[in-house]
C-alpha cells in the first residue's frame, strides 16, 4: 500500500521504517526541514537500536522516502498520524499541535483515503479530526480510524514488528478491510473495536499499569518498615490465581513522566468534563511523585550531612538503549544532589557530554568503576546491561563499605556481599528486620 506517515520523531520514524521493511511504499512527512534532511541521509532523529539500519535499508530499496511537502500526502491510501504528542513538565499534552499538523495535510488527501491516528491523544480526538475534515472538505469522503501507539524506547522495533496484538478502532467494514490490509504483514492478531473504544483502551492500559506501579511501591514502602521483603510479597501476589504471573507488581522505582502520566491526565480531564469523581486514578500521580524521592530519602537517612558525601550515579538516560535525558529521574536526582552541594560523579555509556548547567558541579567518568573511587554511595539509576558485568569484589575494593542504592534490584547479585551495603525498594531495613525478629 501507499502510506504517508506524518510526524517523524520516535513513533513516526519507527513506523515509517517498519512499514517499508514489510513492503509498503512509505512517504515520511514532517515539517521540520532539518529532520527531513537527516532522515534522507539515513540518520534517525534519536537513537533507537536497529532504527538507523532499517531506515537506510528502506531508502536503498526505494520503498522509503522523506519529505516536508504536504502535497506528497496526496499519493497515500492511508495517512498514518504518528506524532509524539508534546508534553510539558506537568504531563499536559499539546493535542492542538497534532491537530494543526494534520490539518495541513487534509487538503491534499485523495478522495476515499484513510487517516489512521496513532498519536497519543485523549478519547474524542479522532472525532474532532473527523468533524474538521467533514466541515472543510465535505466531498472527499476521508475515513478515520485509530490504532493507539504501543512503543517502548529501546525496544520499539520489536514491539512494532512483533506485537502481542494490535488494537484497531474503525467506523465501517470498508475501513476495517483497509486497516487489515495495512497491518496484515505485521500480525493477524488484531482486536477490532470502535474508534472511541480503541482510544479509551490505550488510556485504560496505561492507567492500569501506572496504578499497579504505585500500588506495588506503596506496599514496598510498608515492607521496608515492618521487616517484610516486597519481592517475596510480589511472589505471593503473582501466584494468586486472580492476579497472575505477568501482573505489573514489581517493587522498584517510580514510573517516569510522559506516557503513563499523560493518560492519567487524559482520564482526569475526561472525568472532570463528565462531573465524575475518580479518587483512585487521581491519587496515582501524587503517590508516584512521592516515590520518586526514594533514593533521596535513603541518602538523607544514611548520610545526615550530605555535603560531605561523594555519590556515584550509574546511568543518566531516560531508559537504557536511548540517549534521551528528558524526563530522566536520574537527572532529577542529580539536580537534587547538586542543590545540596553533594559531590556527584556520573557514568553513562550513551552520554558523552553533560548538561551545560552542570559545569563545575558534576564530574563525568568514562568507566563505571572509576566513578566509584572515593564514593560513599552508588545509585543504580539507568539499567544498562554492562553494569551487571562489573564484579562485586571490584566495587567493594574500589570503595570499601560503599552503599549501593538499587531501586529495582537490577544488581541483586550484590546483596550479601561483604564489601558493601546493598539497599533496594521493599527490602527490609536492618533495624526493622531486627525488631521483628526480637518479637
Amino acid at each position: 500500500m501507499n502510506v504517508c506517515v506524518q510526524g517523524l520523531w520516535h513513533l513516526g520514524s519507527v513506523t515509517a521504517a517498519g512499514l517499508a521493511s514489510l513492503g509498503h511504499r512509505v512517504l515520511g512527512l514532517d515539517f521540520d526541514a532539518t529532520n527531513i534532511d537527516r532522515l534522507n541521509k539515513g540518520t534517525p532523529p534519536l537513537f533507537e537500536p536497529g532504527l538507523e539500519d532499517l531506515i537506510k535499508s528502506g531508502l536503498a530499496s526505494g520503498l522509503l522516502r522523506f519529505s516536508e511537502n504536504p502535497e506528497a500526502a496526496g499519493e497515500a491510501q492511508v495517512l498514518w498520524v504518528a506524532y509524539d504528542t508534546p508534553v510539558d513538565e506537568e504531563d499536559n499534552a499539546d493535542v492542538d499541535f497534532v491537530v494543526r499538523q494534520v490539518e495541513k495535510s487534509l487538503p491534499h488527501l485523495a478522495s476515499g483515503s484513510m487517516v489512521l491516528v496513532s498519536s497519543q491523544m485523549p478519547v474524542g480526538s479522532v472525532r474532532r479530526l473527523e468533524e474538521i475534515a467533514r466541515r472543510r472538505f465535505p466531498g472527499k469522503g476521508v475515513e478515520f480510524a485509530c490504532s493507539p501507539e504501543n512503543l517502548r524506547l529501546g525496544k520499539a522495533l520489536d514491539v512494532f514488528l512483533k506485537p502481542d496484538r494490535i488494537v484497531a478502532g474503525v467506523r465501517s467494514d470498508a475501513g476495517r478491510q483497509k486497516v487489515e490490509r495495512l497491518l496484515r504483514p505485521i500480525t493477524d492478531r488484531i482486536e477490532w473495536m470502535s474508534v472511541e473504544s480503541a482510544e479509551m483502551t490505550k488510556h485504560a492500559i496505561n492507567a492500569f499499569l501506572a496504578t499497579s506501579v504505585t500500588f506495588a511501591n506503596e506496599i514496598a514502602s510498608i515492607c521496608e518498615g515492618v521487616g517484610a521483603d516486597a519481592k517475596e510479597v510480589e511472589r505471593g501476589l503473582k501466584t494468586e490465581g486472580r492476579i497472575g504471573p505477568k501482573a505489573y507488581l514489581s517493587p522498584g522505582g517510580a514510573f517516569a513522566g510522559g506516557t503513563l502520566a499523560r493518560d492519567i491526565a487524559f482520564l482526569g480531564n475526561a472525568a472532570a468534563d463528565l462531573h465524575l469523581t475518580i479518587p483512585l486514578l487521581t491519587s496515582v500521580r501524587p503517590s508516584n511523585e512521592a516515590h520518586k524521592q526514594w533514593a533521596a530519602r535513603k541518602l538523607q537517612s544514611l548520610f545526615p550531612d550530605l555535603s560531605k558525601t561523594r555519590v556515584a550515579i550509574w546511568g543518566l538516560t531516560y531508559k537504557p538503549g536511548t540517549d534521551t535525558l528528558r524526563r530522566s529521574m536520574s537527572v532529577e536526582l542529580c539536580n537534587w544532589l547538586i542543590a545540596r552541594d553533594v559531590k556527584v560523579i556520573v557514568h553513562d555509556p550513551a552520554v558523552k557530554a553533560l548538561p551545560a548547567e552542570w559545569s563545575g558541579k558534576v564530574e563525568r567518568s568514562d568507566h563505571p568503576v572509576v566513578a566509584l573511587s572515593g564514593a560513599q554511595a552508588l545509585v543504580m539509576a539507568t539499567e544498562w546491561p554492562e553494569y551487571r558485568d562489573v564484579p562485586a569484589n571490584q566495587i567493594g575494593e574500589t570503595s570499601p563499605g560503599i552503599v549501593v542504592l538499587d531501586a529495582n534490584r537490577f544488581l541483586s547479585h550484590l546483596a550479601g556481599h561483604g564489601g558493601l551495603k546493598y539497599v533496594a525498594v521493599g527490602m527490609p531495613s536492618q533495624s526493622s528486620a531486627g525488631s521483628q525478629r526480637s518479637k
